[in-house]
């Protein structure tokens, strides 16, 4: 197989299909966990003292006065949920391929002779060997980075408050 064969091979389509479907999941939980989260601070009362007044006297001295304390939902009181969004995700793949092929030949070369009364005799023995290694080595690392960052709740998430002041004008009440 050639090293173009093994980039080839690279599963990229199902690496993006797997990442799209692990946001949408992630983003899911996390779009849950947001109305779980306003569901609680709903459900989850505290008592708040809605006004003080501050006097000032004559003379100098203050005078406070508090309006009686309310039981509110920490909806009401001004927690929202944070909601997230994914805004960014990149898939990094680096991978490494190496392939090596080595000859190694070995020659073994003996000789041996016989010399005695005229006659002599010799005998050149060669041993030849091949070999072939092949190697390859494969190395890979893959990453996965997303982002998120908050955003605004949904619009029609939490009602608009007004305020209703049925107090007489001209009473002598000033706010600070």
């Amino acid at each position: 197989m050639s090293v173009g064969q093994e980039l080839l091979d690279v599963p990229l389509p199902e690496m993006v299909a797997s990442l799209g479907q692990g946001i949408a999941d992630a983003q899911h939980q996390l779009d849950m966990n947001s109305v779980e989260v306003a569901k609680t601070l709903a459900e989850t009362e505290i008592e708040v003292v809605p006004a003080i007044t501050r006097t000032i006297n004559a003379d100098g001295s203050v005078d406070y006065d508090s309006a009686d304390a309310i039981d509110v939902s920490l909806l009401q009181a001004g927690m929202f949920p944070t909601f997230y969004q994914f805004s960014e995700a990149t898939i990094e793949v680096e991978m490494d391929i190496k392939t090596t092929t080595s000859t190694e030949t070995q020659v073994d070369v003996s000789a041996s002779g016989k010399v005695g009364f005229g006659l002599w005799s010799a005998r050149i023995d060669t041993d030849v060997s091949h070999n072939r290694k092949f190697g390859k080595e494969v190395h890979g690392t893959s990453r996965l980075v997303t982002k998120m960052q908050p955003v605004p709740e949904p619009p029609y998430l939490f009602p608009e408050v007004k305020t209703v002041d049925n107090r007489p004008s001209g009473d002598g009440e000033t706010e600070a």
